[in-house]
């Protein structure tokens, strides 16, 4: 499955206009359907890079609390249909039997996006309804010399973003700064579902000795999927927002911004950094 496709351009610059080639990250939809009662139910649909979709699947329906483990996952299939245009763009997720599905959570427009227009106590009011748990202080320690490293590691291993330019990155790391995971895609969010949903296959959930680091900026969203999976430090190139940073406080996650150029910002919880 392609997660990138080349486009021909014109290049401008000091010698002028000239014919060339860019490579562009492919941005497709994903529809993610649940099988209930011999029927499937469209749950979601979101635009990401082709790639890891299984994961993606498993990762949204853990973060957003409709499913908890592996084991209620009885298969998870692409569907098949007769448009060509839609191959690969619907996964189809069979819960285990016995399985009982929250309806009205699947009938509810997702709350976590930042521009949702709720407010921030309704928002992690709502967060909490899933079953979120409070991290808690495990010794688990990152020393500020390996926060530093962190970036350059993210960004090496960015293998699709060497060839567009144009994707976010979600990666693990253990506090030894080993890199053990990372998942790229054209949405922030997405990245994170495929790196969680990975973890969730695997069976490696809850993840109380691991750090996630993303590219770009950290969201209510982004911490609420990483407190799912009771990650106890967020680190980001970007920014936090004020509600990301409530929510964190919240459930006891260590926030770290602006990772980059040899500093960061400890936005709240520092007692894990050493």
């Amino acid at each position: 499955m392609k997660s990138f496709q080349s486009k021909p351009i014109w290049r401008i610059d000091q010698n002028g206009k000239s014919q060339s080639e860019d490579t562009l990250a492919i941005e497709e939809p994903l529809e993610i359907r649940l099988h209930i009662k011999g029927q499937s139910k469209s749950i979601s649909i979101t635009m990401r890079t082709p790639g890891n979709d299984f994961e993606l699947a498993a990762g949204f329906l853990f973060t957003e609390g409709i499913i908890k483990s592996k084991d209620q996952i009885q298969s998870i299939e692409y569907l098949k249909t007769w448009n060509p245009d839609q191959e690969n763009n619907i996964v189809l997720v069979r819960p285990a039997e016995g399985v009982d599905i929250d309806f009205q959570k699947l009938e509810r427009h997702f709350y976590t996006s930042s521009s949702c227009g709720v407010c921030g106590k309704a928002s992690i009011d709502a967060v909490k309804a899933t079953g979120l748990k409070r991290i808690e202080n495990e010794a688990f320690f990152f020393s500020p010399e390996m926060i530093h490293r962190l970036p350059n590691t993210l960004r090496e291993s960015q293998n699709i973003f060497d060839q567009t330019g144009g994707l976010h990155a979600a990666a693990l790391f253990d506090n030894q700064g080993k890199l053990l995971n990372l998942c790229e895609d054209v949405g922030r969010h997405n990245a994170v579902d495929k790196l969680i949903g990975k973890a969730l296959i695997d069976q490696q959930i809850p993840l109380r000795q691991r750090l996630i680091m993303v590219s770009g900026r950290v969201s209510f969203e982004l911490v609420q999927k990483a407190a799912m999976a009771e990650i106890p430090i967020l680190a980001a190139v970007g920014a936090p927002s004020s509600l990301a940073i409530s929510l964190a406080e919240e459930v006891g996650m260590s926030i770290i911004g602006f990772v980059r150029d040899q500093r960061f910002n400890i936005y709240c919880n520092d007692q894990r950094i050493k």
